[in-house]
């Protein structure tokens, strides 16, 4: 599946206060998923931490692509997952491979124990220092006890 969202373009300006923003991955990368739940789509995840944010339509491990248009300089990341109703214990890897090609190189491999009864959500953030990134990948094994729990996230931001 391939995605393109397209916003009318804004003026990108240098401001004191620019290091704080987010890449606006809308305008400059496509987005790819190996399955989506069509009420939770995985645009959701790109827009604001107040949404549903995205879900898989399939069980077991899943995969979701930021290919940028033009290859770009990546600082952070920050990633938040949320699971209120089911026990399990999660485990994701982000990878990201250069424009100038080379085998996709790890980030941070991160597992979570979610609970209903305590620990619903998790939010990691990662500096990072990757220059000239053509692709970032989530690869998300949502139970790695039970292949038949649904992968979610709520947001990925990267700046």
């Amino acid at each position: 599946m391939r995605k393109r969202i397209v916003e009318s373009s804004r003026p990108q300006s240098e401001t004191p206060d620019s290091k704080d923003r987010w890449l606006d991955l809308a305008r400059i990368a496509t987005v790819e998923v190996t399955s989506e739940d069509p009420d939770f789509p995985v645009e959701a995840v790109f827009e604001s931490d107040s949404g549903s944010g995205w879900r898989a339509s399939q069980d077991g491990k899943q995969q979701l692509r930021i290919i940028f248009d033009e290859p770009a300089t990546v600082h952070r990341m920050r990633l938040h997952f949320v699971e209120p109703e089911v026990e399990r214990t999660q485990e994701f890897t982000i990878r990201w491979s250069s424009a100038q090609g080379g085998p996709p190189r790890d980030v941070v491999r991160q597992q979570w124990n979610f609970s209903p009864a305590g620990s619903m959500s998790e939010v990691e953030h990662y500096d990072v220092n990757l220059e000239r990134v053509s692709v970032l990948e989530l690869s998300i094994s949502p139970d790695i006890s039970n292949q038949k729990a649904k992968a979610t996230l709520l947001s990925w931001r990267v700046g």
